[in-house]
């Protein structure tokens, strides 16, 4: 499925590689700008019912001003950021110019660094494209 913002093989590879990182884990993968995103998965026993422009609005903002605050910190850098709910997970990850995020189901740390490893991976990846 090409999306505008990226192509059936960019979609293709995101999907694989968090289906291959978490399994049925898995909820929703979300590529997006700071001008636009498009939700490239949604697992079968979900709606499509989430309000994505302001999830998209909220963890773009939200990472520039986390990678500003923590900037210069003894904690090194700012690698990505996992958010816990009542029914799951969202892990962002983001560059300078574009991100991701992905619901799950409950994951272990090990997992969520994982699936963020393999995600910054992709996103360096496109950069070079």
């Amino acid at each position: 499925m090409a999306t505008g913002l990226l192509t059936t093989d960019a979609v293709d590879r995101f999907v694989t590689t968090c289906r291959d990182s978490v399994g049925s884990e898995l909820r929703s993968v979300t590529y997006f700008t700071r001008d636009d995103f498009e939700q490239v998965y949604l697992r079968d026993d979900l709606e499509r019912n989430a309000d994505l422009e302001t999830f998209i609005g909220n963890e773009w903002r939200g990472f520039k001003v986390t990678q500003a605050a923590y900037e210069g910190s003894e904690l090194g850098t700012y690698q990505y950021t996992i958010r816990v709910f009542d029914n799951g997970y969202l892990l962002r990850v983001t560059s300078d110019r574009e991100g991701v995020f992905v619901t799950t189901d409950d994951l272990t740390l090990e997992e969520f660094e994982s699936l963020a490893s393999v995600l910054h991976d992709e996103l360096e990846r496109r950069a070079l494209d």
